[in-house]
């Protein structure tokens, strides 16, 4: 509802009267100028919350390869080894906890052989003997689930974060 301008009750009040009806307010603006004129990280923040920020340690790689190999080999003959393969070898998987959409044939386990290298341990295939002298300096993520074994969605999955291709690529 407006009240016209000149009404008394509107244009006669007492300071405490004005303090009383808008101490919420200024309370709130109080608090918004503080952070509005304060300097530094959150003062930029508020200013630009998409704007990069600092890592909490300093990154030691300069600079990152993403190899991506679509067609490539299968990950369970190079820096992956499923040791349950070898159990499985010729025969039909369990399906109990398995999510696919339809119903697997047999296991087969990979052809090359394992070894550990570097510091870390890590496994690497034979095909990779002279890779493997540098496993230390490499970043294998072996993280990777889809519940979808067609190899399509599972790519949109890696490189988008979706299965469906509605999102940006990295790759």
């Amino acid at each position: 509802m407006n009240h016209h301008p000149f009404d008394p009750e509107n244009v006669a009040l007492s300071r405490r009267d004005f303090l009383l009806r808008s101490g919420m307010g200024f309370g709130a603006l109080g608090l918004g100028l503080e952070t509005l004129t304060r300097s530094g990280p959150a003062h930029a923040i508020y200013q630009n919350p998409l704007a990069s920020k600092n890592p909490p340690f300093e990154a030691k790689a300069k600079q990152v390869v993403h190899i991506f190999l679509n067609g490539g080999c299968s990950h369970v003959d190079t820096f992956d080894p499923k040791p349950t393969l070898d159990k499985y070898h010729g025969k039909e998987l369990p399906t109990k906890n398995l999510k696919t959409e339809r119903p697997t044939g047999a296991a087969f386990k990979s052809p090359f052989t394992f070894k550990q290298y570097g510091e870390s341990g890590i496994p690497v295939s034979e095909i990779f003997e002279k890779t493997a002298a540098h496993v230390d300096d490499l970043c294998i993520i072996r993280s990777m689930h889809a519940d979808v074994p067609n190899h399509e969605p599972s790519l949109l999955l890696m490189n988008c974060g979706a299965a469906r291709m509605i999102r940006p690529s990295v790759g």
